[in-house]
């Protein structure tokens, strides 16, 4: 499908020359609707989560290849321009998100990050299973979390950190470092709870690429296998109070230095309940005790909020009213980024994505804006 509106050029900062992007790209699924986005300047493609399928389009909309079949909730993605894969959350779930897709995850959860080698992606509706072009690896300290049992006030509940799964995804330099080695950041999936206390932290892994990318095998749907990281480099968790499925999608952009996450709206009237915050990844976390969470009385790492949105006078709690994002965001450098617009065409059904051009403006009212 052709882009939907006249070229705008945007120089990216990993680029070696200026490319024009559209000021509005489309992209065109299925049943399901759209979970992620990323961006890759060398080839000129988008790159697209429908759920169950996985799209590669050039800039102007036209489809180049996709992977079909996969029987999991696939979501929100980043593109590495080094090892040039997609990284990928991607969860075989026993609850009301895994319904109808993994029938094999019947009281067997996992989680996995799925690494996609986009320069293989050549052809429609190739198969995901047994092949090089998907592989994956098992998250094993996220399975643990989501199936544990614990102690909140007097209770025993489900779901430690009310953990749901995983979902946002980005890439960065270590919290509390300016620049260097770069890592794969994984954001928990979060329970919505009005009434639990442990579940108002953002939780956030830190992996090793290189690890990821040694320790992933093909995909084997039906076999379990729960083989794979067993825990972190490091745990953080940022506190935002309760949102409905956690971070949707996170998102690292150089040019402000923030790690952007992406939710939807949490409900608890004591917090803002943003749609967007932001990590100032410079910044060096505070290993601190966890608010409400009773059963855990260890110090973790808690990364500083910007501050440069909208801040709550109560909780302290820093963030933006940002309606876009959580089906999708990617950083193009210089400070412009994409976002993701989902809807369903009404003539058949059908789920789209339109892949909008935004700049940053440092506004607490309207941080970004469309050029």
């Amino acid at each position: 499908m052709a882009a939907l509106a006249i070229l705008m050029p945007v120089f990216c900062t990993y680029a070696q020359d200026t490319i024009r992007i559209p000021k509005v790209m489309r992209a065109l699924g299925q049943d399901h609707h759209v979970q992620g986005l990323a961006f890759d300047a060398e080839a000129g493609c988008m790159y697209y989560s429908f759920t169950t399928t996985f799209q590669k389009t050039d800039l102007q909309g036209n489809v180049l290849g996709s992977i079909r079949n996969i029987q999991g909730h696939l979501g929100a993605m980043t593109f590495d321009p080094v090892t040039r894969k997609v990284y990928a959350s991607l969860e075989f779930k026993d609850d009301a998100i895994g319904a109808g897709l993994s029938a094999f995850a019947k009281g067997n959860s996992r989680f996995y990050i799925a690494v996609i080698d986009v320069d293989k992606v050549v052809s429609m509706d190739m198969e995901p299973e047994n092949n090089d072009v998907l592989r994956t690896v098992c998250l094993e300290d996220v399975v643990d979390d989501y199936a544990a049992k614990v102690e909140l006030g007097g209770q025993t509940v489900d779901h430690r950190y009310s953990c749901s799964g995983i979902d946002g995804v980005t890439i960065a330099p270590k919290i509390g470092k300016r620049g260097g080695k770069n890592y794969l950041y994984c954001a928990y999936g979060i329970y919505r709870g009005d009434s639990r206390s442990d579940n108002d932290y953002q939780v956030i892994g830190r992996y090793d690429l290189a690890q990821i990318d040694r320790l992933a095998t093909s995909v084997r749907f039906e076999v379990e296998d729960k083989a794979g990281i067993p825990k972190p480099l490091e745990k953080y968790f940022v506190y935002t109070g309760n949102t409905d499925w956690g971070v949707q999608n996170m998102c690292y952009d150089a040019f402000t230095g923030k790690m952007f996450m992406c939710v939807y709206r949490g409900h608890k009237k004591e917090f803002p309940n943003y749609s967007l915050y932001a990590v100032d990844v410079a910044c060096k976390p505070v290993k601190a005790a966890l608010k409400g969470v009773d059963y855990d009385k260890e110090r973790h790492p808690q990364p500083c909020l910007s501050q440069d949105g909208l801040k709550d006078p109560s909780t302290g709690v820093t963030g933006w009213n940002f309606g876009l994002g959580s089906t999708g965001v990617a950083s193009v450098g210089g400070g412009w980024f994409i976002f993701s617009e989902n809807g369903r065409r009404k003539s058949d059904g059908r789920q789209f994505c339109n892949a909008r051009l935004f700049r940053w403006t440092g506004d607490p009212q309207k941080p970004f804006a469309e050029p």
